[in-house]
C-alpha cells in the first residue's frame, strides 16, 4: 500500500495532493466527447449566423468560436471571430459572392494559426524583456525597440 493511498477519495475526478490540496483530474478523452455533444445540442437548437453557410461551415464556427471560448475569450469575442474566420475561408474557397483581395491571397487562417500557435499573443511585454536586459546587464536597453530587445536576449 502506498503512501498516498489513504489520501484518494471516492469522489470521482478528485485525487488529493500531497498536502491535503484537491487537484481535479479529468481526461481529455471525456472533455472532448462532452464538448462534441454540447456543440451537437447547440447546431440543432441555434439557427447558424449566416443562411449561406453550409453545415461544415457551422460546424467549423462552433469549434472556433468553442476553442476560443476554452482560452478565455468572452462569448461575443469569440463569436465574432468565429464568424470572420469561416467568412475569410469561405472567401478563399469561392463560396461567397464577394472576396476582399487579403481574403484571397493572405495565407489561410489555419496555416496561420499553426505557424503561430504556442507563441502565446505576443510573446512577452517589453516591460518585461527591459526588466530581464536590466538584470542581464544589457547597456542601452531602455531605447531599444520589442524586436531587437528580443534579439539581443535570445544570445
Amino acid at each position: 500500500m502506498d503512501a498516498h493511498d489513504e489520501r484518494w477519495n471516492d469522489e470521482p475526478g478528485l485525487v488529493h495532493a500531497p498536502g491535503g490540496r484537491a487537484v481535479a483530474v479529468v481526461t481529455r478523452m471525456r472533455e472532448a466527447v462532452a464538448r462534441r455533444e454540447q456543440r451537437r445540442r447547440r447546431i440543432e437548437e441555434v439557427t447558424m449566423p449566416q443562411q449561406a453557410w453550409s453545415a461544415k461551415r457551422e460546424r467549423q464556427y462552433e469549434h472556433i468560436k468553442d476553442g476560443l471560448e476554452e482560452r478565455g475569450r468572452s462569448e461575443r469575442t469569440a463569436k465574432e471571430i468565429a464568424a470572420r474566420t469561416v467568412n475569410k475561408e469561405r472567401a478563399r474557397a469561392g463560396e461567397s459572392r464577394q472576396a476582399s483581395r487579403t481574403s484571397v491571397d493572405d495565407i489561410s487562417s489555419g496555416r496561420r494559426g499553426g505557424l503561430r500557435s504556442h507563441r502565446g499573443a505576443g510573446g512577452r511585454t517589453v516591460a518585461q524583456l527591459r526588466n530581464e536586459a536590466r538584470n542581464r546587464g544589457v547597456t542601452g536597453y531602455s531605447r531599444m525597440r520589442k524586436a531587437e530587445l528580443e534579439r539581443r536576449l535570445a544570445r
